[in-house]
């Protein structure tokens, strides 16, 4: 009996024990890989519904995926690995991962494994592997929390796109009450002809997100020439989806006015990443769109 009522208070105590991580941890990724490649083989775990939206995003059926990028294990189903380096199927060497928009939840909630957060020592260990560990922004417990109990992530992404949307409306409405100084935007279409209009467009992973949501990833258009893939004939063909600098950008606004406005989005949009976990890219519109939104 007293060996019982010892064992139960020490299984308590263990659960209740304030985990070494209570006050954060360093990471950054640092975009490396490293965590996609070999040389030692592993799993790489996908659930039907990761299945079915990476099947989405590259357009093509689940069952050709299955045959071309799956295998079974068990029960489970992982993603396959070149089998000379040992890498993940989708890493490609110069532009990261092929699929990271829609990549599975095991990708997502690393470095925040089980097996990382058993010590310090545990911890310590996987920086031999991850030169993003110990480094950047510091996550708190209650983030940590979150990405190592996540299931879902696709919830969080509508939250994201959700948010998006919040921001374009709050800058709709700071140029609808400033319009002495925002200016009148006649949609003449002529500044989306970035060469011909000596200008540039620079967006946020979040905006991307939002587009690709919107107008679905196979309707991501790429920007071979100078000029906005989206601007046919002269009009804009997602107005409604437009980025924070083409609703902030009019030839005829003060520049001052526009300028702070634009670092005002910046900050929201750099808050939104880091409340999702959403590595920040700030890229000009041919990068974004050429190489997608791990660009």
């Amino acid at each position: 009996m007293t060996i019982s009522i010892n064992l139960c208070k020490s299984v308590s105590n263990y659960k209740n024990k304030t985990p070494w991580y209570v006050g954060g941890l360093h990471f950054e990724c640092q975009q490396c890989g490293n965590c996609c490649s070999g040389p030692s083989s592993g799993y790489i775990w996908v659930t039907r519904a990761e299945i079915k939206f990476i099947a989405d995003f590259l357009k093509i059926p689940v069952k050709q995926l299955r045959q071309k990028y799956l295998k079974r294990v068990g029960f489970r189903t992982s993603i396959i690995e070149n089998p000379a380096t040992r890498d993940c199927i989708f890493l490609k060497s110069s532009d990261g991962c092929a699929v990271y928009s829609v990549r599975p939840n095991q990708c997502r909630t690393w470095p925040f494994w089980p097996g990382n957060l058993t010590s310090p020592d545990a911890w310590n260990t996987a920086v031999r592997k991850c030169h993003g560990i110990n480094r950047g922004r510091l996550h708190s417990f209650e983030k940590i929390e979150k990405i190592r109990k996540q299931k879902k992530w696709w919830s969080d992404n509508r939250q994201l796109i959700s948010k998006v949307a919040e921001i374009y409306n709050w800058l709709d409405l700071q140029i609808r009450q400033n319009a002495s100084v925002a200016g009148q935007c006649n949609i003449c279409g002529k500044c989306c002809d970035f060469d011909a209009f000596d200008h540039r467009l620079f967006i946020t992973t979040p905006e991307l997100m939002y587009l690709s949501a919107n107008i679905t990833a196979e309707n991501i258009k790429p920007m071979p020439a100078g000029k906005c893939p989206y601007n046919v004939d002269g009009k804009c063909t997602i107005y409604e989806y437009r980025f924070a600098g083409c609703r902030i950008f009019c030839c005829k606004a003060d520049r001052d006015f526009q300028s702070s406005l634009s670092e005002s989005s910046l900050e929201k949009f750099k808050s939104l990443c880091e409340e999702f976990d959403v590595p920040y890219r700030y890229t000009d519109l041919p990068t974004a769109l050429n190489n997608g939104v791990n660009g």
